[in-house]
């Protein structure tokens, strides 16, 4: 496929103003656990393989609420171990002949890359119905847990008059105050190669703006997460991320705002970053597995995604009515909506981290 066509990265006819839509819907979907009640091997415990994120710092995030429910309602104790999205794939394609996790939870495209490496079983959990085609697995390997949106940060105390534009963060100003995670590593860090391609239009140009905004990075780091602190106490201004993670931050860390690059002269962009989840093949747990995925896709789990975990429900059917959910629609009211293609962006993608290595010298 041509890389720089961009084309072939979005879906045509995808784009749309982004709308959150807030309501209240009665719903009577059970909350009791799914599976036939113990790991495959009679142990109560669940491996989990992640993305960070959904993990609060101070024991508060969904993960930690929707982990200690699970525990409690089934006996079954999870056993977390958290990274950047390329990270925990390659983790676990290296354990691919002894495997650990039972489910792994990543960021499109490496939750795609999983599926083509052949690291994921076949299941379609309970709920999964309710899950937008866009956010699951045509052969039952991956769905949505948490929806999410691609996003940048910006310190509000120190730039009273923050940037709107890509070109803008070629400022001198900016010189060593900004930075993004790596592309490859992180989830976020590729995030950003595609909603660079995709404003720019095409690779070519993207790697021409990324090649000139080195001279105003910091340089690489495999972490989103540790990005916000950053930008909190001003050490730099702008850093990538995305808006689940940033609001759920901006509780402790006052001084970061959530913004949308755009493209001088266009309007902002932004794209779906979900948690999609997929039950390892030959987990050594493989129902205990099958069942954690399926508590997260409950009513109860997903309810709890915005006023908890600061996300969008992966669920259609659970339209949240709580502060954080309306807050949450306001941020992206306004905003495009782009569709990546990925299925033709996860097979291209080491393509694209070695055209940004090229441009950037990293």
């Amino acid at each position: 496929m041509p890389r720089n066509s961009l084309n072939s990265l979005t879906s045509r006819g995808c784009r749309r103003p982004l709308t959150a839509v807030v309501g209240s819907l009665a719903l009577t979907a059970s909350l009791a656990g799914c599976g036939d009640g113990s790991g495959d091997s009679g142990e109560k415990v669940v491996t989990v393989y992640s993305a960070d994120g959904l993990k609060g710092v101070d024991g508060d995030g969904w993960y930690d609420e929707v982990f200690a429910d699970f525990e409690k309602d089934t006996g079954i104790k999870v056993k977390y171990e958290e990274g950047g999205s390329g990270e925990m794939v390659d983790r676990a394609v290296r354990e691919k002949n002894d495997t650990r996790a039972d489910l792994i939870i990543a960021l499109p495209p490496y939750i795609q890359l999983a599926e083509r490496k052949g690291l994921l079983a076949s299941y379609d959990p309970k709920g999964s119905d309710r899950v937008h085609g866009s956010g699951k697995s045509v052969d039952n390997r991956w769905t949505s847990v948490v929806n999410n949106y691609f996003g940048f940060i910006y310190n509000k105390k120190e730039l009273t008059d923050p940037p709107t534009t890509w070109e803008e963060l070629l400022d001198p100003k900016y010189k060593d105050k900004l930075q993004y995670s790596t592309p490859g590593v992180a989830g976020d860090g590729t995030g950003l190669l595609i909603k660079a391609m995709n404003d720019f239009g095409g690779e070519k140009p993207a790697m021409e703006y990324l090649r000139k905004l080195e001279e105003n990075n910091v340089g690489p780091t495999p972490s989103t997460f540790k990005l916000a602190p950053k930008v909190d106490k001003g050490e730099i201004l702008v850093a990538n991320g995305d808006v689940q993670t940033n609001f759920e931050q901006s509780k402790s860390l006052s001084n970061i705002a959530i913004w949308f690059p755009a493209k001088e002269g266009g309007k902002p962009t932004t794209f779906a970053m979900y948690y999609g989840a997929g039950v390892m093949e030959d987990a050594p747990h493989s129902a205990n597995g099958k069942r954690l995925l399926d508590y997260m896709l409950t009513e109860k789990a997903q309810r709890q995604v915005s006023g908890i975990g600061g996300g969008f429900p992966a669920r259609t059917d659970i339209r949240p009515t709580d502060e954080n959910a309306i807050e949450l629609a306001g941020l992206i009211d306004g905003v495009t909506l782009f569709e990546p293609n990925w299925q033709k962006i996860e097979p291209g993608l080491d393509g694209y981290v070695d055209a940004w290595k090229t441009a950037t010298g990293n």
